[in-house]
């Protein structure tokens, strides 16, 4: 197939084009960059055109038309995934959601929703109807949309109390057009969502989205701190486990993170603290203040509604998960990080083990993840990087240790998740995705069906650095 760019671009003049080639540069770049390695594969990177439709009927119009002429299409919302998720890597169309932000319905213990909308401004819309909230969102709630969340994401803030995005009953249906000669339109509920979601695109475009809420509190947020970092994880752990205690984050950060990275935290820490990051609803502090107070050696250093500090650190979320590596970025642009599930019952063993084998080159950042109705840690590591062989042999570490590493060093769904095809996936893209045009480059199984994951996977058709 050879694309037609110029000739879809005219068909599509009538929409909302981008014209600046400076905007579609920056429309065509995610945060792939936290990694050394995909910055060095990706940077060069960009579609040839970006179009923002208005509904659902001009999506079906983007992708008629891209089909027509062999366009890739790579959909996009804000841009804020950092496993080059949204990158083009074929150029083509980016097709951007932003315009797409509606919400269509609220309910009692639900939402539909189109993609595009911010995080915040869902959970601001859901919270001053009905006083209820976002069960889980990225740490990057104020810039992310919840469309690039599901397809993107795998969990965050409130993992902690309902697991991870793909686990049942977090996302209640997904509405998808296809990317044929007459694109369709289709629902997926129950088995049918593992088919889109966490898809990347690559298989279907998400126009109307309904996941479940639940009751919104002001959230009491805390900093801790424990000199003996396996006390901090096991604290984390327990408090995660007292059943009458609603949590929404638990996240352990080993010394010296906060002294080093945290930079409003910092004057209030020092370099041996261990700092655990809280969310507590304000109808559990009387058993969590009882919890703490059977722990010696925990102190509460910072809570959001009753603290002396001259300036506050803002929201503690935006500390966790992902956010940890920007902090931490912004201070050593040489710092990068891993993803690691530690599961149960494993986890903490397997914890000790890394850190007692890594430690100071490789940093415990945990987060508190409930799978299958069982505390787990999810490990978003920080790795001082120096050479991309030294980073796979601390991979590989992990590995045989037992640890299951979502490896943020690579730009495939299969690398990036569980090493192996998803044949729900997968098959879906032949229906729905005959000529391979949505987001090439990110499913390995359409391209490559023999692929051994022995090294690193490489699209041959990624545009040349200039």
């Amino acid at each position: 197939m050879q694309p037609n760019v110029a000739a879809a671009k005219e068909a599509l003049s009538h929409l909302d084009i981008e014209q600046s080639q400076a905007a579609i540069r920056a429309k065509s770049r995610d945060f792939f960059w936290y990694s050394p390695v995909l910055k060095a594969r990706l940077d060069h990177v960009e579609a040839d055109f970006v179009v923002s439709p208005r509904s659902e009927a001009e999506v079906i119009e983007v992708l008629r038309t891209c089909y027509a002429h062999d366009v890739p299409v790579t959909t996009r919302g804000a841009g804020t995934g950092n496993y080059g998720q949204a990158m083009p890597l074929a150029g083509g169309c980016v097709m951007h959601l932003h315009h797409m932000n509606a919400v269509q319905e609220i309910a009692p213990g639900r939402v539909v929703t189109q993609p595009g909308i911010l995080l915040k401004d869902l959970d601001a819309a859901t919270k001053a109807h009905s006083g209820q909230e976002l069960r889980m969102f990225s740490s990057t709630w104020a810039t992310a949309t919840i469309g690039g969340f599901i397809a993107g994401g795998s969990g965050g803030v409130g993992s902690c109390t309902w697991g991870s995005l793909r686990d049942l009953g977090n996302i209640i249906r997904l509405r998808v057009v296809t990317m044929e000669e007459e694109p369709r339109v289709l629902e997926f509920r129950g088995e049918e969502l593992a088919r889109v979601s966490h898809a990347y695109g690559t298989n279907g475009i998400i126009t109307e989205i309904e996941v479940p809420l639940a009751p919104a509190y002001d959230w009491v947020e805390m900093f801790l701190t424990a000199r003996d970092f396996m006390q901090a994880a096991r604290f984390a752990e327990g408090l995660a486990n007292l059943d009458g205690v609603l949590i929404k984050l638990a996240t352990v950060f080993e010394a010296p993170i906060a002294k080093d990275y945290f930079q409003r935290v910092a004057p209030h820490v020092e370099a041996e603290d261990n700092v655990i990051g809280l969310m507590v609803a304000p109808q559990s502090m009387d058993g969590f203040l009882t919890f703490l107070s059977r722990n010696p050696g925990v102190e509460m250093i910072y809570r959001n509604d009753d603290h002396d500090w001259a300036r506050g650190p803002g929201a503690v979320f935006e500390y966790g998960w992902n956010h940890t590596t920007l902090r931490a970025l912004k201070v050593d642009p040489s710092i990068t990080y891993l993803q690691v599930r530690y599961g149960f019952p494993e986890h903490l063993p397997l914890i000790e083990k890394m850190r007692d084998a890594l430690s100071p080159e490789v940093l415990q950042h945990l987060e508190v993840l409930r799978e299958n109705g069982k505390v787990m840690f999810a490990g978003l590591s920080l790795v001082k990087f120096t050479t991309e062989e030294r980073l796979d042999e601390i991979v590989k570490m992990h590995e045989d240790a037992g640890a299951m590493i979502f490896n943020p060093h690579r730009y495939t769904l299969e690398e990036g998740g569980r090493q192996s095809v998803d044949d729900r996936q997968l098959s879906f893209k032949r229906e729905a995705d005959p000529k391979g045009l949505l987001n090439p480059g990110k499913m390995i199984a359409w391209d490559d069906p023999s692929f051994g994951f022995d090294e690193m996977y490489a699209y041959p058709k990624m545009q040349a650095a200039e």
